[in-house]
């Protein structure tokens, strides 16, 4: 009878004195998400030049309002576009358990 669990020899994995911080996806992600806050930052204001009315009733509060929520939402996208970059321009890691690589990989 074999024993189903049997040992199996691998590799340790060896630690580097070098960080697992890169710094150019880091900074292509922050360069993509200064960039998407431009575009959509001519977008709002765009859409805000059309809103306002100097003929029109319309109230100080909706623009400040619209406005307000434009920004979270420019900064929602910016955020998450500037993450996705960095997240996935980074290096790969090796030597690492399979569970781990499927969690960082596989967002």
């Amino acid at each position: 009878m074999t024993n189903a669990f049997s040992a199996v020899d691998e590799p340790a994995a060896i630690e580097t004195a070098s960080s697992a911080v890169s710094w150019g996806p880091i900074v292509a992600g922050a360069f993509a998400a200064a960039t998407l806050t431009v575009i959509l930052m001519l977008v709002g204001s765009g859409l805000g030049l059309t809103m306002m009315s100097p003929w029109g009733s319309a109230s100080v509060t909706t623009f400040a309002v619209s406005t307000a929520i434009w920004l979270v939402i420019v900064q929602w996208l910016s955020s998450a576009l500037g993450g996705y970059i960095a997240g996935r321009l980074r290096t790969k890691w090796v030597n690492v358990h399979t569970d781990e690589v499927y969690f960082r990989d596989t967002a």
